[in-house]
This record gives structure tokens, C-alpha cells and sequence, in this order.
């Protein structure tokens, strides 16, 4: 009788025993489905802030008062830019200091967007302040000023900056 019992209860513990297996071959698969739904859902998410971003943006600047300024390098400066300041109408619309990582895209010929607001049609006084240091190590300091026409439809402005001047390109 100890033997039929000890037979059953071993039957019963390698029933047991494959039950598991099995349900860890099943969990690894549901893990594996679950995984793959966790990455469709993550570019998802990612497409959606895509298009929230762009939306925001259309509603915060409508084209026909939108005015967008960027900053550029001239080609072979080897001045090093620390700060750039812009005012629009006497107000200061942007201020940004620049990492060296930021200062070698522009170098390279990056372009950054430092501005982007609304503005109404007609001229607008545009104020430049550059901070840096020149090649030679001294200090450099270039403020200019611009007249900008705004008319219906967006506006681009690219500033292009060099140790010796400061010059506006209107798109």
C-alpha cells in the first residue's frame, strides 16, 4: 500500500512539475506578445506627441503672424560664441548661452532656431546682442540693429554672425 501511495503521490508531483514548465513556456510567449504591444504602443505615443507638437504649434503661431529667427555662423568663424540676445520692439524675445556641443553644430554649418512668435504686419525694430570671445582670446561684444517688414504670411529671419559683424538675411 506504501508503494501505490508512493507511486501516486510521485505521479501527482510530475503532473505538478510539467504544469509548470507549461506555464512558463506560455508566460515567456505572453511576456514576448507583451513586449511587442508595449513597443507598438510607445511609437504610438511617440507619432501622437509628433502631431500634438504640431498642432501646438499651428494654434500658437498662426501663419499669418508667425515670425521665426534663427542663428548661423558664417562659414570658417573660429570666434567662440558664448551669448546671443534678441529683442523685438525693445523687448527681449530670446536669450540662449551656448554649449560647446551647440557651438561645433554651428560651426559645422548648423542652424538654430532661437525665436518663434507672433508678430503683427508691418515694420518691427529687430535688436542683435552677440557675447563671445575672438580667436586671439579677447573678448568680444557686437550689439546691431535691423529693421524687419513683416507682411501677411510667415516670417524668417536668419541671422548670420561673425567675430566682425552681424548680418541679417530676410526670407
Amino acid at each position: 500500500m506504501y508503494c501505490w501511495l508512493k507511486g501516486i503521490i510521485l505521479g501527482i508531483l510530475l503532473l505538478v512539475l510539467s504544469g509548470t514548465a507549461y506555464a512558463q513556456e506560455i508566460s515567456k510567449e505572453q511576456i514576448k506578445g507583451l513586449d511587442e504591444q508595449v513597443q507598438e504602443i510607445k511609437s504610438d505615443v511617440l507619432s501622437i506627441a509628433t502631431e500634438l507638437n504640431q498642432l501646438e504649434e499651428k494654434l500658437l503661431y498662426p501663419s499669418n503672424t508667425q515670425v521665426a529667427v534663427f542663428v548661423s555662423l558664417v562659414s570658417g568663424e573660429t570666434f567662440r560664441l558664448d551669448s546671443v540676445e534678441i529683442q523685438l520692439d525693445g523687448n527681449p524675445v530670446a536669450h540662449h548661452i551656448y554649449t560647446f556641443k551647440e557651438l561645433e553644430a554651428l560651426q559645422k554649418g548648423g542652424v538654430q532656431r532661437i525665436y518663434t512668435g507672433n508678430i503683427r504686419s508691418g515694420d518691427h525694430d529687430l535688436e542683435v546682442s552677440v557675447i563671445g570671445k575672438s580667436s586671439g582670446g579677447g573678448d568680444l561684444q557686437k550689439t546691431n540693429r535691423f529693421k524687419v517688414n513683416k507682411d501677411v504670411g510667415p516670417k524668417i529671419v536668419e541671422i548670420s554672425l561673425a567675430s566682425q559683424s552681424i548680418t541679417l538675411k530676410d526670407r
